[in-house]
């Protein structure tokens, strides 16, 4: 790929198992790790083009290109309908190629796992605004229409039904913003999918904390003179440290982080590399759409909406959605097919990206696969 997004990157930093990601041997065997599952998985990738997609603010794109990656193949039934796709949607500045991470793919999608990419089709698409899809850093800047995540929601959609000619999904899933984006396909099309597993998010709008960092975020991007209203020739560097620093509170697991770096100059040595990594693959503006997409997500009026079975998991070391908030245990209750786990902080647990390591929760997708069997 071109360019590997922030949360691609800052993932990987976290995931990939123990101190030795930490430096430049380990990160190679993570890449070659993550060679070895995208090739035995047979990944194919491609581009749906939509013309002159409107946006719900008015603003229009006269081409909007939507790129996906799939695994498998779709089956279907006497009737014509998909009986094994599931859609799996990526958090902020993430794509759908994340998921291929062997921390993720090696224990979903492998042979004999439970989304055996044999037996179901896996959809992965790169939302607007990340990836390869149609973004601000390919020309038009801020002049890019100002999506939301209402227009990522529906651009999904299209891509499923209308790029792939999916009629059914047997399963919606996703990492934080994806998470979100699962909550809204759950009620803006409650009989295409049997089940859904929001992973790392909560069903209201974002306030408080969560949201105070994203707006602190995107200050320190658009403070920076460099930034120059989004017609930098060089990135902000400053801003960018600013926000990337954030990021890294936000997203991250004290438990784990004192345990792989337990020394002063261990930690030294990762906040360095952490930073030299993340401004390597960073934009700028790309990266102001990202967050501010966020802001007229709220699916807490139709939860009772929702018709599919619902698997909501959060950890309680997530300190985006911290279990102390009670909001999730709350919400849950309106949705008629619904259930909230509670991951305990463990040795296995990663803060908020505890949503892309299924060995810690993949039993809980095991129930929801087996309630909603049809």
């Amino acid at each position: 790929m071109r360019r590997i997004s922030i949360a691609v990157l800052t993932a990987f930093a976290f995931l990939a198992g123990a101190a030795s990601a930490a430096h430049a041997g380990g990160q190679a065997s993570a890449a070659r790790r993550y060679a070895q599952i995208a090739a035995a998985l047979h990944p194919s990738e491609g581009n749906y083009v939509v013309k002159d997609f409107r946006f719900h603010n008015g603003q229009t794109l006269p081409s909007l290109r939507l790129h996906y990656t799939t695994l498998g193949r779709p089956r279907r039934n006497s009737s014509g309908q998909v009986t094994n796709a599931v859609l799996f949607l990526h958090g902020t500045g993430g794509s759908g190629r994340g998921f291929l991470m062997p921390q993720f793919a090696g224990v979903l999608f492998g042979p004999g796992e439970l989304l055996d990419a044999r037996r179901y089709f896996i959809i992965l698409p790169d939302d607007i605004g990340h990836g390869h899809s149609s973004k601000p850093s390919d020309g038009l800047r801020m002049n890019f229409p100002r999506y939301d995540y209402a227009d990522m929601v529906r651009a999904e959609h299209l891509l499923v039904t209308r790029g792939l000619g999916v009629n059914h999904l047997r399963l919606v899933g996703g990492t934080s913003m994806g998470c979100m984006h699962t909550w809204m396909w759950a009620e803006d099309y409650p009989r295409f999918m049997d089940a859904a597993l929001p992973l790392a998010c909560l069903p209201v709008p974002i306030a408080g904390r969560n949201w105070i960092v994203r707006q602190m975020i995107m200050d320190d991007i658009r403070s920076d003179p460099a930034w120059d209203n989004g017609d930098y020739t060089k990135e902000p560097e400053s801003g960018l440290r600013g926000a990337m620093g954030l990021l890294f509170f936000l997203i991250s697991s004290p438990l784990h982080e004192q345990r792989i770096y337990p020394t002063r100059q261990a930690a030294a040595r990762y906040a360095r590399q952490f930073m030299q990594r993340e401004l390597a693959h960073a934009d700028a503006d790309d990266m102001l759409y990202q967050w501010n997409s966020s802001r007229h997500y709220d699916p807490a009026p139709r939860l009772g909406e929702i018709r599919a079975w619902v698997m909501a998991i959060n950890s309680a070391d997530d300190q985006v959605n911290p279990p102390e908030l009670g909001i999730a245990q709350r919400e849950i209750r309106k949705v008629k097919r619904g259930r909230f786990v509670l991951l305990p902080i463990t040795n296995e647990t990663r803060g908020h990206l505890t949503h892309s390591r299924p060995a810690v929760w993949k039993q809980y997708l095991a129930e929801l696969l087996r309630e909603s069997r049809r």
